[in-house]
């Protein structure tokens, strides 16, 4: 059954046709999405599936399920996390950021506590403990028990005829294979208001009491990138069956302070008992096909749907979700980089919706895999959540968003610690706002600004009061730190060391005045003007000033280039300084264009950053940072070339993701950047007056889209 609604979209249609280009007919949303169904062939540790809603995701393996997760864990690990799934280990010491803090002086002699790492003594174990805790938990593994002919556990290498598909239009993944020639056939649905999947399994290896589902319930793991999970350590946490009935089970899951229950629920009839500890099994009776569901909550009362409901739950969402929003269609295109923007493009709508979409700013790895702890990192929420609302999805922006008002009295107190006015929002942090301890990230600070970009993209798309009202603090607190931040020399206001700009290459304790950053500066403070004259306010006083006297945007003039900071003059003579993240072009890409900048010299840096650049260096949002800043300039060409760059940063895996190494093999801030720079490239910015401004006119590149809104 196909779902889609010829109707729903000539109503979508007429309802975008002021966001968008006039196309003769709408866009065959089931078409263009259905091409570039993910369907696999061999077990690949790269090409797991997942599904989900944005608060919760379960990620398989090639079984369908979570069977060999050994084999995956130097893939894309198998992963079943929720937003509120979070672990602190014990401990008798009571850390805080006092016990790694150290001062730093700026241009002005003031000094400033920062909590950075140490190595030794108490300073060193606070470091250790504050990165790590609270870390994000893995709920548990759910996978099949297989066996031979001859009683031995099936092994990844024992399956044949395989055919693996993720069905983007109903969220349905779908395993067949078979085993010594016996078929097997699982689907998995995820459940889109509940933290829960639903799984039937077809085969008659369940008749011959082969096939079965085992449950495995870790403890947590203090691990910097790794799937999170520690199976080894038994004695620190205790997992019991606190009921049990003719087909359904709660099993209470205790580590330390966190407490958690699974619901398994199924269809027929089937035994639910501990194997070992920490191990359960779910052994299915003689018939050939088994239903059951399972749902990780706080609760230990609440039922889980079954199978039929949460198919059903999975398709109607993402029918809503597919049909509704933005779309873009590059069939007919010529260019043969073409069908694979548009793969990539689809596959990272439906795995931001799943991975980022949740009530808090995601971490670099989503609700897949930990990194950093399972944290999550602030200058990135942009890359992750800003396509949402370009892609007339803003109600999806809106969740991660409120978060902050959440964070807000955190981000005061440290702000008030440092001496300075507002709400400092943190880098490395977690659910209650906790700001981790680093060398690099307490110092770097172009996350401030985010809240007020975010926030009047939401404005944007609806300019009431309600929305000026719900989010004017978060606006205002973050403008007053941006604008005590700011140090004044001789009638100029300089953003000064100690800090670390989007480059991270430059040391925080020389580092001033950084291009980036001062545009950014600039646009926020303006904007929280705005917000203030919409809301019948007086303008602030010292924002303006800080806005009329903010240092012009660093030069080495000899070359007519945008320097990345004041303190490097030498940046584009030594290859040294070409690496990392090419942030100076953020300042007219990601940030629109006002009268402190000279396209001409930021066409020369584009330039020669795209001629000279080590691209090894780099990192997936930095492609399409580069094609936003060629939009800009008017060459299409150009951001068509560093959005397919042919480098190992910018591999998107056959499942979507954003591969960038072999430590950290999943990168979302990358899908999240390819879809604000899509939209941007299509609908283009406020005062542009272009069709597609982003693609090349020489006739290869089709581009008929709907729904999308445009960039600032």
């Amino acid at each position: 059954m196909r779902y889609r609604s010829p109707l729903m979209f000539v109503v979508l249609t007429c309802f975008y046709s002021c966001q968008r280009d006039k196309v003769e007919q709408p866009i065959d949303r089931y078409a263009l999405v259905s091409r570039h169904n993910v369907v696999l062939h061999v077990p690949d540790t790269l090409g797991s599936l997942s599904v989900g809603n944005g608060e919760f995701a379960f990620t398989t393996d090639v079984s369908g399920l979570q069977t060999f997760y050994n084999e995956y864990e130097n893939g894309i690990s198998l992963g079943t996390q929720a937003q509120w799934g979070w672990h602190r280990s014990p401990s008798d010491e009571r850390f805080s950021l006092r016990d790694v803090a150290q001062e730093f002086e700026s241009c002005d002699g003031t000094k400033v506590p920062y909590a950075i790492q140490h190595d030794e003594g108490r300073g060193g174990g606070a470091t250790r403990y504050l990165r790590a805790n609270p870390h994000r938990l893995h709920l548990g593994l759910i996978g099949l028990t297989l066996l031979k002919k001859d009683g031995s556990e099936v092994t990844l290498e024992d399956l044949s005829n395989i055919t693996q598909q993720l069905d983007l239009w109903t969220g349905k993944i779908e395993s067949e294979y078979e085993i010594e020639g016996v078929p097997v056939r699982v689907v998995v649905y995820g459940h889109q208001q509940q933290d829960a999947i639903a799984v039937r399994i077809q085969s008659p290896l369940i008749g011959l009491h082969r096939l079965g589902v085992r449950f495995n319930f870790p403890y947590g793991n203090e691990c910097h990138v790794c799937p999170g999970y520690d199976l080894s350590n038994f004695t620190k946490h205790q997992t019991d069956i606190v009921s049990k009935e003719v087909n359904r089970a709660v099993v209470r899951h205790s580590l330390d302070t966190t407490t958690y229950f699974t619901h398994v629920q199924w269809n027929g009839a089937g035994e639910f008992q501990e194997s070992e500890r920490h191990h359960f099994n779910l052994q299915p009776d003689s018939s050939d096909v088994f239903e059951f569901s399972v749902l990780f909550n706080t609760d230990p009362e609440v039922l889980p749907s079954d199978f039929a409901t949460t198919k059903q739950s999975s398709e109607d969402g993402w029918n809503a979700f597919w049909s509704s929003g933005g779309a873009v269609d590059f069939s007919g295109s010529t260019d043969p980089r073409a069908d694979e923007l548009e793969r990539r493009v689809v596959l990272s709508q439906y795995l931001t919706k799943i991975q980022c979409a949740g009530s808090m700013p995601p971490q670099e790895t989503g609700l897949t895999m930990n990194s950093w702890y399972g944290k999550f990192h602030l200058e990135m929420h942009w890359w992750h959540a800003a396509q949402f609302a370009l892609w007339g999805r803003a109600e999806l922006l809106e969740k991660s968003l409120v978060w902050y008002s959440d964070a807000l009295i955190k981000a005061r107190q440290t702000a008030s610690w440092q001496g300075y006015a507002g709400a400092r929002w943190q880098k490395m942090t977690d659910p209650y706002g906790a700001e981790s301890p680093s060398n690099v990230g307490a110092f770097i600070i172009w996350q401030q600004p985010h809240p007020i970009y975010l926030a009047e993209l939401l404005y944007r798309e609806s300019p009431n009061q309600s929305t000026l009202q719900k989010y004017k603090d978060l606006v205002f607190y973050t403008a007053e730190f941006m604008s005590s931040f700011v140090k004044e020399q001789s009638d100029t206001f300089h953003l000064c060391h100690p800090l670390i700009p989007a480059q991270e290459i430059f040391p925080a304790e020389t580092t001033d005045d950084p291009a980036f950053e001062l545009q950014y500066w600039y646009y926020s403070l303006t904007i929280a003007q705005q917000w203030r004259r919409r809301l019948g306010m007086d303008e602030d006083a010292h924002w303006n000033d800080v806005i009329k006297k903010l240092t012009p945007l660093p030069m080495a003039a000899a070359d007519n280039l945008y320097l990345p900071n004041a303190t490097t003059p030498l940046a584009y003579e030594d290859d040294q300084f070409r690496r990392d993240h090419p942030a100076v072009v953020g300042a007219y890409g990601l940030l629109p264009f006002n009268a402190r900048m000279d396209t001409v010299v930021m066409a020369n840096t584009f330039k020669n950053i795209l001629g000279h650049w080590q691209w090894d260096t780099t990192w997936g949002w930095d492609y399409p940072l580069l094609a936003m800043t060629a939009a800009r300039l008017n060459q299409p060409n150009a951001a068509i070339q560093a959005l397919m760059m042919n480098v190992q940063k910018n591999t998107y895996l056959p499942n979507g993701h954003n591969f960038q190494n072999e430590r950290l093999r999943l990168y979302l801030p990358g899908n999240g950047g390819l879809l604000a720079a899509v939209a941007m490239m299509a609908a283009g910015w406020d005062g542009n007056k272009k069709t597609n401004p982003g693609f090349p006119t020489d006739g290869t590149w089709r581009v008929r889209w709907e729904g999308l809104r445009k960039m600032p």
